[in-house]
């Protein structure tokens, strides 16, 4: 079973910086791809970027590419999503997601593991 939690989360003004962490543990997840996710309130969960087992393929919701990057370093169980130029429009509760399967996928249904979230708050 493998546990995932998020950190990172907080509030920031418009234009700001953040980095979430995936910290992943009960068993490596090298060979996993892992996903980001966001919802705000009211809206649906929405796909924001994942990255395959080796980080060798990643890819990004228009929304943010450009803005956000997604990496990982498996020597220590961790992916990571760098978000520059923050929006309000990026506020969310951001989740990571993780697939026995290595291959990136953008549905949240394919994930097997799950987060609780952190909060990310942009001020305009």
């Amino acid at each position: 079973q493998v546990q995932l939690v998020e950190s990172g989360g907080g509030l920031v003004q418009a234009g700001g910086s953040l980095r979430l962490s995936c910290a992943a543990s009960g068993r490596t997840i090298s060979s996993y791809a892992v996903g980001w996710f966001r919802q705000a309130p009211g809206k649906e969960r929405e796909f924001v970027a994942a990255i395959s087992w080796s980080g060798g393929k990643t890819d990004y919701a228009n929304s943010v590419k450009g803005r956000f990057t997604i990496s990982r370093d498996n020597t220590k169980n961790t992916v990571y999503l760098q978000m520059n130029s923050l929006k309000p429009e990026d506020t969310a509760v951001y989740y990571c997601a993780a697939r026995s399967l290595g291959i990136v996928v953008i549905k949240g249904y394919e994930y097997n593991y799950w987060g609780q979230g952190t909060q990310v708050t942009v001020s305009s």
